[in-house]
């Protein structure tokens, strides 16, 4: 065990105004509210602005979770943005937030893990703290998926939406905080859940966009058999690695992309479903910031307790997995 727990100590969200519901994209595809909600469990999503791109979503859940820790931009060492919507291939959108933060003294770095991003990003900033070599990690998961969505694709458009969520990393008591994860990938799945023209790979061309291959792509079936395999596995993993058992669980925040792989997991893990944290019906798939928004709603709304243990778990485009479990260390504070 490391001399020093890593914890989170701060968190914040942010969700565009704008709301897209299941009867307005009625009026867009060939689909239903009734039909949406019995296969996904999701009532409507949050769309971002023309105008407003990932870093600025990320900016207002970053502004909330500094100001949760108690401590300015100036403060932090590291910020980890997790995202597959960049605003730009190049600069990474970290260093954009960065700036904006007044982080001068940080290191910044984007992280491509899909929806187990943030996951991803916090076994790093656990890292970093526990060594001693950094104070305070900035770990962000946003996007814009409906930036790189086929808004004439009935399969995907229903599904994801934007939002932003973040947490801030450092020290906390010991025996408190991140106790254990679980990473993983398997590559032979890449191309189930991919934007098949996004890179150097089939760079964007007149051609690609008339084929509509800058957009969002995926086996649905494929993707589901997968997360329903995977998710309550690694959270089994997490607890063996903590030297946990499951009824040592309090909560679960899973990735929010399908009801029934939620309930799925919760089954496996045998979890009463009042133990998840569940926010698909109000938002949809937010890809890498799905958990950390769940994560802070949670915390602001006071659900948490000192010791309480606190399982977060994604799957996503790699494919990938991970999760992990702490025990929450913030102090109630009102």
């Amino acid at each position: 065990m490391p001399d020093m727990s890593a914890g989170i100590i701060g968190t914040g969200y942010y969700l565009p105004e704008k709301v897209l519901t299941n009867f307005d994209l009625e009026q867009m595809v060939q689909t239903s509210d009734a039909w949406i909600v019995e296969r996904t469990g999701i009532h409507e999503r949050r769309i971002a602005d023309d105008g407003e791109p990932v870093s600025a979503l990320a900016f207002r859940a970053a502004e909330m979770a500094l100001a949760d820790a108690g401590i300015a931009g100036e403060d932090l060492d590291l910020i980890i943005m997790a995202t597959l919507t960049s605003d730009r291939i190049i600069p990474a959108t970290s260093c954009i937030l960065q700036d904006r933060l007044g982080a001068n003294h940080a290191a910044a770095f984007d992280l491509s893990a899909a929806c187990s991003g943030f996951v991803y990003a916090s076994s790093i900033a656990a890292q970093f703290i526990e060594s001693g070599i950094y104070r305070y990690v900035l770990v962000i998961g946003a996007e814009t998926l409906s930036k790189v969505i086929d808004w004439k694709d009935r399969n995907t458009c229903i599904l994801f939406g934007d939002g932003a969520g973040a947490a801030v990393f450092g020290a906390v008591e010991q025996g408190y905080g991140i106790r254990a994860f679980d990473l993983g990938s398997d590559g032979s799945g890449g191309d189930v859940l991919e934007i098949p023209s996004s890179g150097s790979l089939h760079p964007v061309t007149p051609e690609t966009i008339e084929q509509r291959l800058n957009y969002v792509h995926m086996d649905g079936k494929a993707v589901f058999r997968f997360a329903t395999k995977v998710m309550g596995r690694t959270v089994e993993t997490s607890l063996q690695k903590a030297g946990m058992k499951r009824e040592e669980l309090d909560f679960l925040i899973p990735h929010q992309a399908n009801i029934r792989i939620i309930q799925s997991a919760a089954k496996r893990l045998d979890l009463p479903m009042e133990k998840v944290i569940i926010n698909i019906h109000r938002y949809g798939n937010m890809s890498a910031a799905s958990i950390p928004v769940a994560l802070a709603e949670a915390a602001h709304a006071h659900r948490f307790k000192k010791g309480d243990n606190v399982a977060l778990a994604g799957f996503g485009a790699g494919l990938t997995w991970a999760s992990c479990i702490m025990k929450w260390a913030k102090e109630e504070n009102g």
